[in-house]
């Protein structure tokens, strides 16, 4: 008992920490971020080289937000622009440049997105440390859902989606 009160009393701590230090998103971010990529599905791991970079722009509130995958010295860019909608309340979107807005919720540190591609579910979550980041993309096709009633309530339906691939980097900070 003595040990899971300790153990929940420094996390806590450790959160309160977190929450207390003034983080300021995005400038605190800014840079250029590498490393490893791993693509985990159905048939193994693939790994593949990967750059994130945030800068600023001329414009007040918009910032370059570009992917980078390196295949077999290939460069696959995408440039993309986050656009500050609502700091106060974490509120950006992700503006492909082709039509594509995806929105984005930024709180703390991190960023999360869930939006849907012809029938397949991406969640993104996106980690700043001082230095190093986390990019993590979970995906699952919309047809593959699982319905369930819970006994006690048969009107409130649960869909569950099983994970089909995963997307996890953890970049440095160059």
């Amino acid at each position: 008992m003595k040990t899971a009160l300790y153990t929940l009393l420094l996390v806590l701590f450790a959160n309160f920490q977190l929450w207390s230090q003034e983080i300021n998103f995005p400038d605190d971010y800014f840079g250029m971020y590498s490393g490893p990529l791993d693509i985990i599905g159905k048939s193994g791991t693939q790994t593949i080289d990967m750059e994130f970079h945030l800068q600023p722009t001329d414009s007040v509130g918009n910032y370059q937000y570009k992917l980078v995958y390196i295949m077999n010295g290939d460069r696959q860019e995408r440039d993309y622009t986050l656009v500050e909608k609502n700091k106060a309340t974490g509120t950006y979107i992700v503006d492909e440049n082709n039509g594509i807005i995806l929105d984005d919720k930024v709180v703390g540190n991190r960023m999360y997105s869930l939006f849907e591609v012809n029938g397949t579910l991406l969640t993104t979550f996106i980690t700043f440390e001082k230095d190093h980041m986390v990019f993590e993309i979970v995906t699952s096709r919309t047809k593959d859902q699982r319905v369930t009633y819970p006994d006690s309530d048969p009107n409130t339906e649960v869909i569950s989606y099983p994970v089909g691939a995963i997307q996890r980097a953890v970049l440095q900070k160059q």
